[in-house]
């Protein structure tokens, strides 16, 4: 883990998508952090000494969704499939594919496994899998604000998290995708999926993998600007570490009957790229279902400084 100084930054980015403004103030205090995501050798040892099972290994109850075929209550998880031509970007589920058997050991599905990739970043997981292992692990999850914050380096008013470039003299910083999304990837950076957790340069804290390779799973509830729970300001009319929103109003307004909570997830993928999803950024901020696993999503830890 890597200690993280405490300090006052302007959190989010009026830039680029509604849901990261407006700029304010906030302060974190200090912290430490995994140096990179958990990768699958760390979940490995985890379920070697408890024996857990993730949510994507335990087949969904169909009480828990109205309407559901029993037939269709097994065990697995959403796995990216890139398409053969261009298609409506309006429309996930042409990229998206619920893969019976697909979980953290088996990535793509039954006939896969992580034996060549244990230094990559443990994937399929859910908040409630990221919470069960940093229990474990004596840590916990951080909160929205400490990632921005960690992601950002140190660096203050800038972008990415290496500055105001995306590829700084035609260097890849992250592991994101490059091309037309979701048919054509160059995979000009190395890797067309995930990546070793050191693949790519640290920030400024020492850190690893804070922008793209998988998102990560936060702490709190998603909330959009305006709905998050009110936090003290101190003196310097700086918000004190913001805990998000409410679980209650943190599901999805366009699934009423359904209601599931959400949580954020921070850092953008290897699947951001500049001609759809362009959250390989800080302040970049995305909605999970507690229910739902994919492909990739993965976490890490934090522990108090104190």
């Amino acid at each position: 883990m890597h200690l993280v100084p405490g300090g006052v930054f302007m959190m989010g980015s009026s830039a680029f998508y509604p849901e990261e403004a407006p700029r304010r103030k906030v302060r974190v205090a200090s912290f430490w952090m995994d140096e990179t995501p958990v990768t699958n050798a760390q979940f490995a040892a985890f379920v070697e000494a408890t024996g857990y099972r993730t949510y994507a290994q335990i087949p969904p109850d169909p009480r828990d969704y109205p309407g559901m075929d029993p037939a269709l209550a097994v065990a697995g998880s959403l796995v990216f499939t890139m398409t053969d031509r261009p298609v409506d970007l309006g429309d996930p589920s042409q990229w998206w594919r619920w893969v019976a058997g697909a979980c953290w050991r088996h990535p793509l599905g039954p006939e896969s496994d992580i034996a060549d990739i244990l230094d990559h970043p443990v994937v399929h997981v859910t908040h409630q899998d990221a919470a069960a292992f940093a229990a474990w692990a004596g840590k916990r999850l951080p909160t929205e604000a400490e990632f921005e914050f960690a992601a950002r380096g140190g660096l203050a008013d800038c972008e990415y998290a290496w500055g105001d470039e995306l590829t700084p003299g035609g260097r890849h910083m992250a592991n994101t995708w490059q091309g037309m999304f979701p048919f054509a990837n160059t995979a000009a950076d190395g890797w067309v999926r995930t990546s070793p957790v050191r693949a790519f340069p640290p920030n400024g804290y020492g850190i690893h993998d804070m922008i793209g390779n998988v998102w990560e799973i936060c702490e709190d509830w998603w909330s959009l600007p305006g709905d998050a729970r009110p936090r003290r300001k101190s003196a310097c009319c700086a918000i004190d570490n913001p805990r998000g929103g409410f679980r209650a109003k943190s599901h999805d307004p366009a699934e009423p009957t359904a209601k599931i909570p959400r949580k954020v997830i921070k850092g953008g993928s290897h699947l951001c790229a500049p001609s759809y999803c362009q959250r390989y950024r800080p302040a970049a901020r995305h909605p999970q279902s507690i229910d739902s696993s994919t492909s990739h999503i993965g976490f890490r830890c934090v522990r108090d400084a104190d």
